[in-house]
């Protein structure tokens, strides 16, 4: 047969789409050309594909030879196609039986020897091909990370000859095996609460944030724990479930080669403050996730938070709010999930020593309010707990006693947790303005208390809004059916930005 077909699979946000590769033998002087919106990557794959053929022995046709990536109109990226085009070829040439490649996908990068290498994006690749009822051949370096999603239909390969002697029937590719159980022990992945010296306040507002959802900004001069509290939090979210653990992996698996050993930990990302906007919120001219996707259904930290710039801070405003982000190109419109949980850190002034003992603050009023005016009031909105941290003193440390590790912590969030997922199906932070009114309903004293609230701190209505949920958290860690006043002046006092942090210490 002069003309063959073989099933791919590409890449478009989140996505797999399907890629029909047909390849057509012709007469005529002899040429190699691949159609369909190709980029530099795939019409490279034109000599990989030439060497690794003739290296194993196959025989290259001296024909005119097209390849066609259908559907046309949509542009084909990376070396993942390499593996099919090889194999089209050798159908169409009469060299493997044709019939031979119906029910399979293939996706796989080829050395010139014929070595099938690893791919990025594999996991959004097994979840659509197993969906259409058909096998992925993929590399075996892959094979751990599609033996994540149960449902899985694939099988893996070495190199082209296995691939071969497989569809020939001379040689069956082995059964993958199940991907060994992942170390998801949150007391080895994560810092334990029991090593943070002194922060009680902080520490209770550590086990809210993780109860409801909620957000959280750590102000503080430098070396208060604020860095460790952060990476604390991670070790006391409730267990991923099995959608938001196949959820994260395959963001993850979007970037890069995808770590089985991860499965099911809760994301931490902390990119640094000098990071570019497309590398925080997604992009490029072929839309990649970004730093916001990578911590979807975990925690993002971004420590000196005045020190990103504006412009990239901003970003954040839709996601937080709904949950994704688009990226919008002029070819593209992509979607990514990012349903993170922020916590941000930040020191009180420029030098960080704003109000302590010693008097080693030299900043002045308007250099103390630059610094913080980087961060802007909308952004502030929607962090639904500032929480100083303060220096703790040498004495203080030494009269400190043991605090409660995070399992205890952890125990108390996740009932917290399946309270409200039994009550509403969601936590308390994606509560609507209906679910509020009829879950946190307010007497006329806690309505007083919030009006007062909203005068003398200058609150929003989406901050009120935000104050009770962290009171109904608040409620829940108490197994508290109604609000209480003491909740609501508890979220209050989670609430308020005070001017001069460093002079808190504690008692």
């Amino acid at each position: 047969m002069s003309t063959a077909i073989v099933y791919s699979r590409g890449r478009r946000g989140t996505d797999a789409p399907l890629i029909i590769v047909e390849a057509h033998l012709s007469g005529g002087l002899p040429r190699f050309s691949i159609v369909g919106l190709p980029e530099a990557a795939v019409r490279e794959s034109r000599d990989r594909v030439r060497s690794a053929l003739l290296t194993n022995r196959f025989r290259f046709p001296a024909r005119r030879i097209t390849v066609s990536l259908a559907p046309a109109d949509l542009r084909k990226e990376g070396s993942r196609f390499d593996l099919a085009v090889a194999l089209g070829i050798l159908a169409a040439s009469e060299q493997l039986p044709g019939a031979r490649l119906e029910g399979y996908e293939f996706v796989g990068e080829l050395s010139l020897t014929g070595v099938l290498r690893p791919l990025t994006g594999v996991l959004p690749a097994i979840i659509t091909a197993t969906a259409a009822g058909r096998c992925l051949l993929l590399p075996t370096a892959n094979a751990p990370e599609a033996a994540l999603y149960p449902q899985a239909r694939f099988l893996a390969a070495e190199n082209l000859l296995q691939v071969c002697a497989h569809l020939t029937g001379t040689q069956s590719l082995p059964k993958p095996s199940p991907p060994p159980p992942s170390d998801t022990a949150v007391a080895s992945c994560y810092p334990n609460l029991s090593e943070v010296m002194g922060q009680e306040s902080a520490c209770r507002a550590m086990e809210i944030a993780a109860a409801g959802g909620h957000n959280l900004l750590l102000i503080g001069p430098p070396g208060s724990g604020k860095t460790m509290l952060a990476r604390c939090l991670p070790g006391i979210l409730p267990p991923m479930t099995e959608r938001e653990a196949l959820e994260s992996s395959v963001l993850r698996s979007l970037r890069d080669t995808l770590d089985a050993r991860h499965w099911g930990r809760r994301p931490f990302r902390s990119p640094h403050h000098s990071a570019s906007a497309p590398s925080l919120v997604g992009g490029g001219s072929i839309p990649r996730p970004g730093e916001i996707s990578l911590a979807h259904h975990g925690v993002l930290f971004l420590d000196e938070l005045p020190e990103f710039r504006r412009s990239t801070l901003e970003m954040l405003r839709e996601p937080l709010e709904s949950g994704e982000i688009h990226v919008a190109r002029a070819r593209e419109h992509v979607v990514f999930p990012a349903r993170f949980q922020l916590v941000a850190a930040m020191n009180p002034c420029p030098c960080g020593f704003l109000g302590s003992k010693e008097g080693r603050c030299r900043c002045s009023p308007e250099q103390v309010r630059r610094y913080r005016s980087r961060v802007s009031g909308p952004l502030l909105d929607r962090i639904d707990l500032h929480v100083p941290v303060p220096r703790c003193t040498l004495e203080f440390l030494r009269t400190v006693g043991a605090r409660e590790d995070s399992g205890a912590v952890r125990a108390r969030v996740e009932a917290a947790h399946a309270l409200q997922l039994r009550r509403s199906g969601k936590v308390n932070s994606l509560l609507d303005h209906k679910e509020l009114e009829s879950l946190c309903p307010l007497d006329q004293p806690a309505r007083r208390l919030l009006e007062q609230a909203a005068r003398h701190l200058g609150l929003s209505m989406r901050s009120l809004q935000r104050l009770r949920r962290v009171a109904r958290t608040i409620a829940d860690l108490e197994d508290a059916e109604n609000l209480t006043l003491q909740h609501l002046r508890e979220a209050i006092s989670l609430r308020r930005l005070a001017p001069d942090l460093s002079t808190i210490h504690p008692a």
